[in-house]
C-alpha cells in the first residue's frame, strides 16, 4: 500500500471512530442532566411530563403576552419562530413576516390547540432524540452506575399444563431460552437500556438493569404472560355494544373485570369486549375503540414460527408470518369458516391489530394494512410477544454501584497515570522516536474508546482494567519496532533504510505475540460471563487497535518525517548518532 492510501486509510479510521465516539462524548459530557433523567423514563411519563411542561410552557406565553407584548421571544421559545413563520408563510402577500418575533405574534395567527402542539412536539422531539442517542452509546455497567436486579423463576407447572404432558429437559430449555429473547425485546419501552439476562440454574433467569430503573414499571413488563392470541370479532354484537355504551347514563364501569358487561344480554355469551389501541407518536399504546371478540382464543400465538417485514407487489409494506403444522390447519379451518369477518391480534388483553378475511389461509400468512413503522413493530410482537413459560418474581433489590463515581473517577485517574508514566518513559527513553510512539498510544486510545462505542459495549471495573492494561501494552509493538531499527542504523544504513527494514523485520514478532493474546481474550469472551467477559472484549479491541496504531500509524509518521520534512539521521536512543 502507497503513502497516500495510508494516508487516506488512516484519516478514515479516525473519521469512522468520531462519528461514532461523539454520542458517547455527547452524552457524558454535553447533554444536562436533568434532560437524560427525563428521558431515561417510560415513554408514557415522557408523555406526560411533555404534556404538562407544554401547558405550563403556554401559560408562560400568554403571561409574557399580556404584561410584555411587545418584548422579544425569550431563547427558551426560539423553536417557536419556525412554527410561527409557517403560519405567516399561509397568509396573503399583504400579511408581512414581523422583523422581530415577540410572545404575541408567535400566536397571532394560530390556536391554542396549535400552539400547544407545537411547544409539545419540541419537548416530544427533545426527550425521544435523546433517548434514542442512550442506544448508541458507551453504557456503564452495573458495578459502575448501580441499578436493579430481579431473579425470576420459570414455572415449570405452567409450562406442563400448556403443553398437556410433562415437559423434557430440553422443552424446558428452549422455553426459558425463548423466555430470555423475549424479555430483551420488551425491555427498552421501560426506559431502562443494555440490561444483563442471562439463565442462572436450570430455571431461574437472573436480569441485571443498569442505573436508575423504577421498580414498578419493571414489574409490570415481568408480571406480564406476553399471551399473543387470535380471536374473530362479531361485528354485529360490536354495532351494539357501541351503542349501549352512547347511550349508558349509569356512572361507573359498564364490564366486569373478564370484560362482560355488567348487564346481561348486551353481547352474546362466548364473547368479551375488549379495547383496540394504537401507537401515538410517543409510541404508547392509546386507546381507540371497543371491539366484540370471541372468549376463546381461536388460535394460539405459540403457533408462529417466525414473522418478517415485507413489500406488496405495489411497495407496501405487509408482515408475513408462518405457522407451525398444527397451527397451520388451525388457521386454515378458522380462515375457511370465517370468510369476511375480522381477525384481531390480541396481545395482554389488548387488540393490537385486525385484519379482514378474503380466503382460506395455512401456514404462511400474510397481512397488510400498516404503515412501515408499524409493521415492524407488529412483526416483533408477532415473534416474541407469546411468552413460552410465566415467569415468578423469586427476589428484586436496588443495587448501588460498588464504587459508583469513585469508580470512574479512580478508573481515568489509572489511564492518566499509566498513559503520562508511559509517554515520558518513551521521550526519555528514545528521544523524537518516543514521540511518534506516544502519538500512536494516544490514537490508540481514541480508536479503542470509538470502537466500544460503536458495538455500544457495556464498560465496568473490569473493562477500565482492560483499558488500563491496554495502554501499558500499546507501546510494546512500537518498542520491538524501535530496537529492530536500533539495530539496523548501528549497521550503517540510511535513515529511509534503517526504518523500512526495522517494520520488516519486526512485523512477524508483533503479530505472533498479539495473535496468541487475541486468541486468549476471544476463548475469555467465549467462556467468561459478565465482568469476564468486559475485560476480553476491550482487551481483544485493544491488540487489534494497537497492532493498527504501530505498524501502520507510526510507520506513516516515520516515512513522514524523512520525505517531507528531510529528516537524515534517527533519533532513538542516546547512543545513537
Amino acid at each position: 500500500m502507497n503513502k497516500r492510501a495510508r494516508t487516506l486509510t488512516v484519516i478514515l479510521a479516525l473519521g469512522v471512530c468520531g462519528i461514532f465516539l461523539y454520542p458517547t462524548y455527547n452524552w457524558y459530557f454535553r447533554l444536562p442532566r436533568e434532560k437524560i433523567e427525563l428521558a431515561s423514563r417510560s415513554r408514557q411519563q415522557i408523555r406526560d411530563y411533555a404534556r404538562e411542561q407544554a401547558r405550563q410552557d403556554y401559560q408562560t406565553l400568554q403571561n409574557l403576552r399580556r404584561t410584555e407584548p411587545d418584548s422579544p421571544l425569550p431563547e427558551e421559545f426560539a423553536y417557536l419562530k419556525k412554527f410561527a413563520k409557517r403560519n405567516y408563510d399561509l397568509l396573503p402577500p399583504e400579511y408581512k413576516t414581523p422583523s422581530r418575533w415577540t410572545a404575541a405574534n408567535v400566536q397571532e395567527y394560530a390556536t391554542t390547540a396549535e400552539v400547544l402542539a407545537a411547544i409539545e412536539e419540541h419537548h416530544r422531539d427533545e426527550l425521544l432524540g435523546i433517548k434514542t442517542a442512550s442506544t448508541r452509546i458507551l453504557q456503564l455497567g452495573l458495578d459502575l452506575s448501580g441499578g436493579m436486579s430481579i431473579l425470576l423463576k420459570a414455572d415449570l407447572d405452567n409450562l406442563a399444563e400448556r403443553l398437556g404432558r410433562t415437559p423434557t429437559a430440553e422443552e424446558e430449555a428452549d422455553a426459558i431460552n425463548r423466555a430470555i429473547e423475549i424479555l430483551n425485546s420488551r425491555i427498552d419501552q421501560f426506559g431502562v437500556t443494555e440490561p444483563e439476562i442471562r439463565k442462572q440454574g436450570d430455571s431461574q433467569i437472573l436480569i441485571e438493569i443498569p442505573g436508575a430503573a423504577d421498580p414498578d414499571r419493571v414489574n409490570s413488563f415481568l408480571r406480564g404472560k406476553g399471551s399473543l392470541n387470535f380471536h374473530i370479532v362479531n361485528d354485529e354484537a360490536t354495532e351494539a355494544w357501541n351503542q349501549y355504551k352512547a347511550s349508558a347514563t349509569t356512572p361507573g364501569p359498564l364490564l366486569n373485570s373478564a370484560g362482560r358487561p355488567l348487564e346481561e344480554g348486551i353481547v352474546p355469551l362466548g364473547y368479551v369486549v375488549r379495547g383496540y389501541y394504537a401507537s401515538d407518536s410517543y409510541n404508547v399504546d392509546t386507546y381507540q375503540r371497543d371491539l366484540v371478540i370471541t372468549e376463546i382464543p381461536d388460535l394460539d400465538g405459540g403457533h408462529i414460527v417466525d414473522a418478517v417485514v415485507g413489500s406488496d407487489t405495489y411497495g407496501r409494506p405487509v408482515i408475513n408470518f408462518q405457522l407451525d403444522s398444527e397451527g397451520g390447519e388451525i388457521f386454515f379451518q378458522l380462515t375457511s369458516a370465517n370468510r369476511n369477518k375480522t381477525l384481531a391480534i390480541v396481545l395482554e388483553d389488548k387488540i393490537k391489530a385486525g385484519a379482514r378475511i378474503n380466503d382460506a389461509i395455512r401456514e404462511n400468512v400474510q397481512m397488510s394494512g400498516f404503515n412501515r413503522k408499524e409493521a415492524e413493530d407488529l412483526s416483533v410482537v408477532l415473534r416474541t410477544g407469546a411468552m413460552p413459560v410465566n415467569l415468578q418474581i423469586i427476589n428484586q433489590q436496588s443495587i448501588g454501584a460498588s464504587m459508583g463515581e469513585d469508580a470512574i473517577n479512580q478508573g481515568i485517574r489509572g489511564v492518566t497515570i499509566a498513559f503520562v508514566l508511559v509517554v515520558v518513559f518513551m521521550l526519555f527513553y528514545y528521544l523524537r522516536a518516543g514521540l511518534v510512539a506516544d502519538l500512536a498510544l494516544i490514537l490508540n486510545l481514541y480508536i479503542i474508546l470509538g470502537i466500544l462505542s460503536a458495538f455500544h459495549l457495556t464498560l465496568t471495573l473490569t473493562s477500565i482494567a482492560g483499558l488500563i492494561l491496554t495502554v501499558g501494552m500499546a507501546v510494546d509493538a512500537n518498542v520491538i519496532i524501535f530496537e529492530r531499527i536500533k539495530e539496523e542504523y548501528r549497521l550503517g544504513k540510511s535513515r529511509e533504510a534503517s526504518i523500512k527494514a526495522g517494520f520488516a523485520k519486526a512485523f512477524w514478532t508483533i503479530m505472533d505475540s498479539n495473535i496468541t493474546t487475541f486468541i486468549a481474550a476471544v476463548f475469555l469472551s467465549q467462556l467468561g460471563t459478565g465482568p469476564v467477559q468486559g475485560f476480553a472484549y476491550t482487551l481483544a479491541v485493544g491488540i487489534v487497535s494497537s497492532m493498527f496504531t504501530s505498524l501502520f500509524v507510526s510507520r506513516l509518521l516515520f516515512d513522514f518525517a524523512t520525505e517531507t520534512l528531510k529528516l537524515k539521521k534517527v533519533s532513538i536512543g542516546w547512543r545513537i548518532k
